[in-house]
């Protein structure tokens, strides 16, 4: 793409539409379009048809999205798969029949079924039952994925459906109802720390194991696609390619963060899938690898979390 190319990045205030945003400006591309929530609702269908007749994006990445932690997801089932659909169709739909050329969809690797190889491929899609706990948000990403790519197959653009694994890093979000693992341990633990807990209590039995990226690593990836892509409207994955239990993950950010106490385990509440390590093999193939390990990334984190707490005055 031309770097005068007219690029809207939809949800960039976000964790990883502010990565992608970095990534885009560091590149040298500044014909760059955003709006907030406040200026535009992704759900209000007349509203993202009148910006797109306006603005006309030749390059759209969809980084928007309703998105929260295992809590979240299986209490909001409805609300996640109803919102996550309205933004969806609403600016492919919008996008569509405004020129755009390119379209980068954010997906999710809750697409994969819940009992699957591991690590998970890319073709092992669709092939069984989701796990319960976010069927509703996994359902919602399915429809955006094949929607980007019945629009790729008549023609219409060139789309990218991108799967990363769980993400982490700036912009996160630690509130506790609605943050993911890493987010939520950290805000626990330090937390911990400040007010002298002797022990911090974790959900389920530790034993899962996840793989986890930091958010401008999966920016580098998806901007790789961006400037070439080789598999056209086919999901590609993009992880870190090592997995840790979630027990490990706990011990991990309770020492960056200073903690001593006891790490309890609740049992009572749910694990998720026991295991969901992606096989990145297409974007390995195009040269990515990830340049932020786990243990670096926490103590960044970490240290931005610290930072928000006393920005707020505690």
């Amino acid at each position: 793409m031309n770097k005068n190319s007219r690029i809207y990045v939809a949800g960039h205030r976000g964790m990883v539409g502010s990565a992608i945003l970095r990534k885009l400006a560091s590149e040298g591309y500044g014909n760059i379009v955003t709006r907030t929530h406040g200026e535009l609702d992704l759900l209000d269908q007349g509203a993202v048809n009148a910006f797109f007749e306006r603005e006309r994006p030749e390059v759209v990445f969809l980084a928007a999205a309703r998105v929260g932690g295992i809590m979240a997801n299986m209490t909001n089932q409805a609300v996640f798969l109803y919102e996550n659909l309205q933004i969806q169709n609403n600016v492919m739909w919008a996008a569509s029949r405004n020129g755009t050329k390119k379209f980068i969809f954010l997906g999710s690797s809750c697409i994969y079924p819940r009992e699957c190889p591991q690590p998970i491929k890319e073709e092992y899609f669709l092939t069984s039952p989701f796990e319960p706990t976010n069927e509703g948000y996994a359902i919602a990403k399915i429809a955006g994925l094949k929607l980007c790519g019945y629009l790729s197959h008549d023609g219409v653009w060139s789309g990218i459906s991108v799967i990363p694994c769980n993400l982490y890093g700036p912009g996160d979000n630690f509130d506790p109802l609605n943050s993911h693992v890493i987010a939520g341990l950290v805000r626990r633990f330090v937390e911990a720390v400040d007010k002298g807990f002797k022990s911090v209590t974790c959900w389920g039995t530790g034993v899962p194991r996840r793989e986890f990226l930091h958010v401008d690593d999966l920016a580098r990836g998806i901007f790789m696609l961006f400037e070439s892509n080789p598999y056209g409207c086919e999901p590609v994955n993009i992880g870190y390619g090592r997995d840790v239990p979630i027990g490990e993950l706990a011990r991990i950010i309770a020492q960056k963060s200073g903690f001593q106490g006891e790490i309890l385990w609740d049992v009572t509440k749910p694990d998720g899938m026991m295991r969901k390590l992606m096989d990145s093999s297409r974007i390995r193939q195009m040269g990515f690898v990830p340049e932020i390990d786990l243990e670096s990334g926490i103590e960044l984190l970490i240290a931005e979390y610290r930072k928000s707490l006393d920005g707020a005055g505690r």
